[in-house]
């Protein structure tokens, strides 16, 4: 009868230890909202204690734009770009709706550390752009020059597309289903030390291995050559590019992996 009750005993501790250790897994794949439509709390500039002028909520939506900006303060010299400041993910699965304007400009920024010149140097980006018409409103053709881009400089680099990670990778373009500048589009990145992939729209359009020999000889033979930080931090936070262009943003979340 003893023994019975103790293998009862064992039984049920295991069961136990199964079930928290189940639920601790649940816990941690939980979706972490980082805006809600209802409160900017978490959300600053890089390098900075509170959010820069320009960004607000309207309509439930995550907004950047000029119009914002008092006259005053058209001479900020600090970044416009900004984080989530209040948690660092290390393996995650983010996703993120998003609009740009016609001839508008962003970008999803993950790993970012603080204490750079700006985000760029230091953090791998999710290009956000309007593909089809951002040269009918900008010439990039000089700068396309500086990085090294000789064959048809004014035009848009498939490296720098929607979808790319920016300089490095480029996004299949026949997987691709980007709604036009002023419409909603969705984005998903999911990053682990194998693999780490680039979504739109419920397409996938990238997937590389982060830190491999290719992914070195890609940063030490194109743009991040002469940031020698680039993506080199496996853990950080999550941000925004502001080019002066009105954005918005919705829906944002995030879950660890």
């Amino acid at each position: 009868m003893k023994q019975l009750l103790l293998l009862c005993t064992v039984f049920f501790m295991i069961t136990g230890c199964k079930e928290n250790k189940t639920k601790k897994q649940d816990t941690s794949s939980e979706w972490i909202s980082l805006f809600d439509g209802s409160s900017l709390d978490g959300w600053r500039a890089y390098n900075g204690d509170s959010l820069p002028q320009g960004w607000a909520i309207v309509d439930s939506v995550m907004t950047f734009t000029s119009v914002m900006v008092s006259e005053k303060d058209y001479d900020y010299k600090k970044s416009r770009d900004i984080i989530y400041g209040a948690q660092e993910f290390e393996n995650f699965e983010l996703y993120v709706e998003w609009k740009i304007p016609p001839g508008g400009n962003s970008g999803i920024f993950y790993h970012i550390a603080e204490g750079y010149d700006g985000i760029p140097e230091v953090a791998p980006e999710y290009q956000l752009i309007d593909d089809a018409h951002y040269t009918d409103f900008h010439d990039i053709t000089e700068y396309n020059k500086s990085i090294g881009i000789t064959e048809n400089p004014q035009d848009l680099h498939p490296l720098q597309a929607t979808g790319a990670d920016y300089a490095m990778y480029v996004a299949d373009s026949s997987k691709k289903n980007l709604n036009p500048a002023g419409e909603w589009n969705n984005s998903k990145i999911v990053f682990t030390p194998n693999r780490v992939e680039h979504w739109l729209n419920g397409q996938l359009l990238l997937s590389f291995v982060p830190w491999s020999e290719e992914w070195n000889a890609k940063k030490n033979n194109g743009k991040w050559q002469i940031a020698s930080d680039y993506g080199i931090h496996k853990k950080g936070f999550i941000g925004f590019q502001d080019h002066s262009a009105s954005l918005w943003f919705k829906n944002i979340k995030i879950k660890q992996l």
